[in-house]
C-alpha cells in the first residue's frame, strides 16, 4: 500500500496515546474507559488477540468501505475485518509496547455518550530526552450490545480511519473492488 508509512505515523500516534488512558487515574468502573485500559494492558503484555478484540471491527469497516460494506459477502466483510486488524497489529503494537517507556502522564475529560456512541477526549505526556511533548486525542467508541468497542482516534485533527480509507482502501476498491483490496491486505500482512 502507497500510503504505508504516512497510516504507520497515524497508527503509532493512536497506539502510544491509548497506554496512556492505563495511566490516568481509575475511573470507578467506568464502562467506556473500560475497554481502552484493557487493550493497554493486553498490547503491554503481548496478547494482540486479546486486545483486538475489543476494537469495533465491523464499525471500522462500514467507514472505511462506505457503499462498498454492504455489497461484498459475509465472508469479504469478516476477511477485511481479520485482515485489518492484522496489519494493525503487526505494524502499530509493537511500537506501542516500545514507547511505553516513554509515558509520562494523561489526563482526559469523563466520556460523552450520544446513543450507542461515545468520545473521549485526552492530553497525552510523552517524556523526551529534551522535552516532554503534550498530544490532544480524541476515542470514538461504540456500544456493541453491552460492550463499549474502540472504534477511531483523532490525533491533531485527524482521523486515522478516514485517512485510511481516503488514502489506501478507497482507491484500491476503485482499483479493483473487494479482490484487490483484500488481495493487497493479504500481501501486506504476509510481509515479515
Amino acid at each position: 500500500m502507497n500510503a504505508r508509512f504516512r497510516t504507520l505515523s497515524l497508527l503509532v500516534a493512536f497506539t502510544l496515546s491509548v497506554p496512556a488512558l492505563a495511566a490516568a487515574p481509575k475511573q470507578k468502573d467506568d464502562p467506556i474507559a473500560k475497554p481502552v485500559k484493557t487493550v493497554v494492558s493486553s498490547v503491554r503484555y503481548e496478547r494482540d488477540a486479546a486486545a483486538l478484540k475489543l476494537f469495533g471491527g465491523e464499525e471500522q469497516g462500514k467507514f472505511l468501505l462506505g457503499d462498498s460494506w454492504a455489497k461484498g459477502t459475509d465472508e469479504q466483510r469478516k476477511e477485511f475485518v481479520t485482515l485489518f486488524h492484522g496489519l494493525f497489529a503487526k505494524i502499530a503494537f509493537p511500537r506501542v509496547r516500545e514507547n511505553f517507556k516513554s509515558l509520562e502522564d494523561i489526563v482526559y475529560s469523563p466520556a460523552e455518550v450520544n446513543g450507542n456512541e461515545a468520545t473521549v477526549d485526552s492530553v497525552v505526556f510523552i517524556k523526551h530526552p529534551l522535552k516532554t511533548q503534550e498530544m490532544k486525542l480524541k476515542y470514538r467508541l461504540v456500544k456493541e450490545g453491552t460492550a463499549w468497542k474502540v472504534v477511531d482516534v483523532t490525533v491533531l485533527g485527524s482521523s486515522m480511519l478516514q485517512d485510511i480509507r481516503d488514502t489506501q482502501v478507497q482507491p484500491l476498491l476503485q482499483q479493483g473492488g473487494w479482490d484487490l483490496l483484500l488481495g493487497r491486505m493479504r500481501q501486506e500482512l504476509a510481509k515479515k
